[in-house]
């Protein structure tokens, strides 16, 4: 009998490469997986899906991983308010783990002997699958054709061809990764330092002009409503959102990083709803949280959201952030107002029963309800102690 093996594909180039080398060269029996993040159309699965048993592959499985996906890692983001660099809403690498994951889980499910991906040995995506199989499937052998065998696009397309498939062989002029976390853009400009990419590179046009109020309501930090309407699983909300804010052309923008392997990268992303949502989710804390809650979560949620972007979205500690930051969101209720406009947007304010901006204790600059002159007399001598001693041992 032949040995299984497990294929992550996407129907690309790579993958398809990958499902014929495996089979023909190999003479594995191939078992291909996609995982659905958010990124595909039903009519699009069903394209790969074909695609798959087109080259001879044994069986093609999809897995729906969308809620998974917000539960197990989108809702952590929200809640730590996590833009790496302040920039970047994690869209891929975030997806990466969770697709990982699925896949491991998909090929101890079948019993598979290998399991192979179509990374290539330059960027980060081959960390992220090797480590998760190898944290979760450690006796099952990772096979990656593409990065050992250091293949170009064309001899990929004349081995296809060879075997009787057929591949466009014009390579788009931007790479595209769409996930429900959002999209990624990739082109010739992203190469470069000082370019920016051109109008028609997104893949939301802005067709949207003048400007909307909106209204998110977030229940213990989760977003569960827009305009008024509740929806049932946050994943829905954050798509409505997501049609409703890219045609303004909102959350464009081009990140710089320190890759896994050392080098700096740059990706373009368009992503209205994850930039919106953390903005508007950081607004409402702001007003329902301590000085001290909100430092610890800033530190927790950097540490958090740079290890889950290296892959290590399976080491115990990110348990134990989590459960933190699921602890922080008990008061984080309440309703946030934005308008969106074209290319940018505007938190205007909040409603919320937590809110500790409350005017029966005083208001800022104004007038206090809750204590005396005398006391903040003798306070800011307490409060200042410490270091007037400093000054005084330590003066010349």
């Amino acid at each position: 009998m032949k040995k299984k093996v497990v294929l992550a594909f996407s129907g690309g180039l790579d993958t398809s490469y990958c499902a014929i080398y495996l089979s023909k060269d190999l003479g594995l029996e191939v078992h291909s997986v996609i995982v659905d993040t958010g990124g595909f159309s039903q009519e699009e699965l069903k394209n790969i899906e074909k695609r798959a048993y087109a080259m001879g592959i044994v069986s093609h499985h999809a897995v729906d991983s969308v809620k998974a996906y917000y539960d197990n890692c989108i809702k952590y983001l929200i809640y730590g308010n996590v833009l790496k660099n302040n920039t970047y809403p994690l869209s891929v690498s975030a997806e990466r783990v969770t697709q990982a994951t699925a896949i491991a889980e998909y090929a101890k499910k079948i019993g598979a002997e290998y399991v192979a991906h179509g990374s290539t040995g330059a960027g980060n995506d081959q960390v992220r699958f090797d480590m998760i199989f190898n944290i979760l499937i450690p006796e099952v052998e990772i096979i990656t054709p593409i990065r050992d065998l250091k293949l170009s696009r064309e001899e990929e397309i004349n081995y296809l061809k060879k075997h009787g498939v057929e591949f466009n062989a014009e390579k788009a002029k931007y790479s595209i990764n769409k996930g429900i976390w959002g999209t990624s853009v990739g082109g010739k400009e992203t190469l470069t330092s000082h370019e920016m990419l051109p109008e028609e590179a997104w893949p939301t046009p802005v067709s949207k002009t003048g400007s909307e109020k909106v209204e998110l309501e977030f229940e213990k930090g989760e977003l569960i409503g827009l305009n008024g309407k509740e929806y049932h699983h946050p994943p829905e909300v954050i798509k409505a959102l997501q049609e409703l804010a890219q045609p303004y052309g909102i959350g464009r923008d081009i990140h710089v990083g320190d890759t896994i392997i050392g080098i700096k990268g740059r990706v373009g992303f368009e992503a209205a709803a994850p930039i919106i949502i953390i903005k508007a989710h950081h607004t409402l804390e702001k007003h329902t949280l301590t000085k001290w809650q909100l430092s610890w979560k800033d530190q927790l949620a950097t540490f958090y959201g740079n290890w889950l972007h290296e892959g290590q979205f399976h080491d115990p500690v990110m348990r134990n952030i989590e459960s933190f930051l699921l602890d922080t969101q008990k008061t984080v209720s309440g309703k946030v107002f934005v308008e969106l406009m074209p290319y940018r947007f505007q938190i205007i304010g909040i409603e919320s029963k937590h809110d500790l901006m409350s005017a029966k204790f005083g208001s800022y600059g104004e007038m206090n309800n809750t204590w005396t002159g005398e006391d903040v007399k003798g306070f800011s001598k307490i409060f200042g102690n410490q270091v007037m001693i400093y000054h005084k041992v330590n003066q010349q």
